[in-house]
């Protein structure tokens, strides 16, 4: 189980990661990556009951997670690698044609640590409800974590979810959201008008956390008071920057889906510590 300093340096990497690996493929969704690099830092090196060398898609006895907002990939197979799943140097792979680290998670392929294909947004937090459902018939007390983010929770999919867990009392699923107020065609506010999202998942019947998801003493904290939610199923909420880390790619929809040129990647790269090595 990480540390704060150790958390702070993977995290460190991982947004380094991120960038060379958009960058080199010229392809791929640095943005959202970015804002949510810290926050699945800390729940796959802190907060997950997870084995890299004993997994399999069924992961009986083991925590599940699953990424609904599926664009954003970079982060998602830097912290598979650096926590085990597969060799870092694989991340040299992304985007290739025919390679295991598709644009969008796929188990088509095999890749260790993917539990469910995703990309078509709002239809994560239903999977995940139904593998925590899953889990409490079957007697395995293990938890099933999901990452959505705000411009998804846009879709009428994430909300029959959330009524099929407070239904359930589905209080083995901790889901989370990327509040980073961006998507791809602006801010979430501009586009739907989205609103008090707190007030709306606890209408939905869930317990609500809201942290900051850039502060690792709140975000460890937020994970811990999620696993004494009651009967209810829990969303955090993590305040998040859209682009977090690097000056030119903060708080804007820009980057949503821009890979940097080679030029700017040096620039990100020169604000960003390279803490465990570059692969």
């Amino acid at each position: 189980m990480a540390n704060i300093e150790e958390l702070k340096r993977i995290s460190s990497q991982v947004r380094r990661d991120i960038v060379r690996m958009v960058s080199a493929a010229q392809s791929g969704h640095p943005g959202g990556s970015l804002s949510s690099a810290d926050v699945l830092t800390a729940l796959y090196f802190n907060v997950m009951n997870i084995d890299p060398s004993n997994w399999s898609r069924e992961s009986k006895g083991q925590d599940i997670f699953v990424l609904s907002a599926g664009h954003i990939t970079p982060v998602y197979y830097s912290i598979l690698s650096r926590r085990g799943f597969f060799p870092v140097e694989e991340l040299a792979t992304f985007r290739k044609f025919g390679a295991r680290l598709q644009g969008h998670p796929s188990v088509e392929k095999g890749l260790p640590g993917i539990t469910q294909a995703s990309g078509s947004l709002g239809q994560g937090l239903s999977a995940a409800a139904g593998v925590a459902l899953g889990k409490k018939l079957d007697g395995d007390a293990s938890r099933v974590y999901v990452l959505c983010g705000d411009g998804e929770s846009e879709e009428g999919q994430i909300w029959e979810a959330a009524m099929f867990a407070s239904h359930h009392k589905l209080n083995n699923l901790i889901a989370i959201t990327d509040w980073n107020g961006q998507q791809i065609d602006g801010t979430v506010d501009a586009v739907s008008g989205q609103g008090d999202l707190e007030s709306k998942w606890k209408a939905f019947g869930w317990n609500v956390i809201v942290a900051d998801g850039h502060d690792f003493e709140s975000i460890l904290d937020a994970f811990d008071k999620a696993k004494e939610s009651g009967e209810l199923p829990t969303m955090i909420l993590f305040k998040t920057d859209m682009g977090h880390g690097i000056d030119f790619m903060s708080g804007t929809c820009k980057w949503h889906g821009k890979a940097p040129s080679a030029e700017q990647c040096e620039q990100a790269l020169a604000q960003i510590e390279e803490t465990l090595g570059d692969y």
